[in-house]
């Protein structure tokens, strides 16, 4: 397939990729000049979005007067290193009463339930697996939380800033320094460091409105479409 990309790629009128690292890697996969490369990001902000955030959601998690939530979303494999927000997790709950929960379904599920148990974590963290409107659940968590080692442009990040959740994630390749920069409105921790994501988690609980209003416009829907017609009608 890559000898296949260097030899076709150059024929294109146009060449686009949803985030600056996955143009950066095109680039460098089909000997591309990087200026040829457009990056458009995906329309994530969408009026469906912010209506399915404002449907009921009957958890008893969620009442009021029960402990923060920290959410993530996302398949339970190993590029999410799901591992490092469970410690991070362990070490959360010996500052402040807090609950986790992950939502996806994946291979990694097994060891993930092993290491709750081995830290005792049982009765605070759940993996109820996919739900049909993750939105709901991420405009009532207290903190988004993404442990990757690894992505693309996470789209989770920019949905759960879009539903006004405070978001921690690490600064792995690629995407999420890239959404940080563009938005000015997440925290970025280390990769694979516990210890930092756990100091994050608590700073964004305690201090929920660390950064200004998330500026997401390159994400929403009418401006995706208007590039995209420019690059189509004007090549």
């Amino acid at each position: 397939m890559p000898r296949l990309i260097r030899i076709f790629y150059p024929w294109a009128d146009a060449v686009v990729a949803v985030s600056g690292g996955a143009a950066e890697d095109l680039a460098k996969t089909t000997g591309l000049p990087q200026e040829r490369i457009q990056v458009i990001y995906n329309p994530i902000v969408t009026p469906e979005i912010l209506e399915k955030a404002e449907e009921p959601l009957n958890h008893p998690w969620f009442a009021p007067g029960e402990p923060p939530v920290i959410l993530s979303v996302g398949r339970l494999t190993k590029a999410k290193d799901y591992p490092t927000l469970v410690r991070a997790f362990a070490l959360v709950r010996q500052e402040l009463p807090a609950r986790l929960m992950i939502l996806g379904e994946g291979e990694e599920r097994p060891k993930l339930e092993a290491l709750v148990r081995e830290l005792g974590l049982d009765d605070d963290v759940s993996l109820p697996g996919f739900v049909d409107n993750p939105y709901a659940y991420m405009a009532r968590s207290a903190v988004f939380a993404l442990s990757s080692a690894w992505e693309g442009l996470p789209t989770v990040l920019i949905e759960a800033l879009a539903v006004g959740t405070s978001v921690v994630a690490t600064d792995c390749p690629s995407g999420p320094r890239e959404i940080a920069t563009l938005t000015n409105a997440c925290q970025l921790v280390p990769v694979g460091s516990p210890l930092d994501l756990a100091h994050a988690i608590v700073k964004s609980i305690r201090k929920p409105y660390i950064y200004k209003k998330p500026n997401l416009e390159v994400f929403m829907i009418s401006n995706v479409m208007n590039v995209y017609e420019r690059i189509l009608f004007c090549q």
